[in-house]
């Protein structure tokens, strides 16, 4: 019997355009949070937040460098940087007394908005930080796309469905 326990992420790796390997230490993935507007008046008891289909605030990736390296330099023009960020999560499978190991690929196309040069300690590390924001992204889990918003050309799929095909229709892009 099959009784996956998710656990945590064993490592992490972050590519540059798909290549070269940038050595972050930590990331702090983009929160999806809709936009929103709030609906009241008449036919309506009280009000509510009413999600704007396919539509986000501000996404943002930060990536935490153990130092000042040439990673963080590379990614510091403002310009469009393609970030590929490789986990490999573990889960205990109760029924088998095994673990299994899932694959998450997030695929970002970022700009970085802050650069913080980070701290001077005697002995330590000076976790340098950059943060992006996020006009695109790809979540891929065992290789199934799962999610996929492009703010830019008017794409939000979730599980293969694409949730903004009719407004791309009624806006003349599809």
């Amino acid at each position: 019997m099959i009784n996956p326990i998710p656990e945590k992420a064993i490592n992490f790796a972050v590519y540059y355009e798909g290549e070269d390997l940038l050595g972050a230490a930590e990331g702090e993935l983009p929160k999806l949070e809709a936009m929103t507007e709030t609906v009241k008046g008449a036919g309506v008891a009280g009000e509510f937040d009413s999600v704007t289909l396919g539509h986000f605030g501000s996404m943002t990736l930060s990536l935490t460098w153990r130092n000042t390296t040439d990673s963080f330099v590379r990614l510091s023009p403002h310009k469009t940087h393609e970030l590929y960020l490789y986990s490999a999560h573990q889960d205990y499978d109760a029924g088998l007394g095994e673990y299994i190991v899932n694959s998450i690929v997030l695929f970002v196309k970022v700009i970085p908005k802050t650069s913080t040069i980070g701290k001077l300690v005697v002995a330590g590390m000076t976790d340098t930080q950059t943060e992006f924001e996020v006009l695109y992204l790809k979540l891929e889990i065992n290789g199934k796309e799962r999610i996929e918003v492009d703010k830019l050309n008017y794409i939000y799929k979730v599980d293969g469905v694409d949730y903004l095909a009719a407004v791309r229709a009624a806006l003349g892009k599809a």
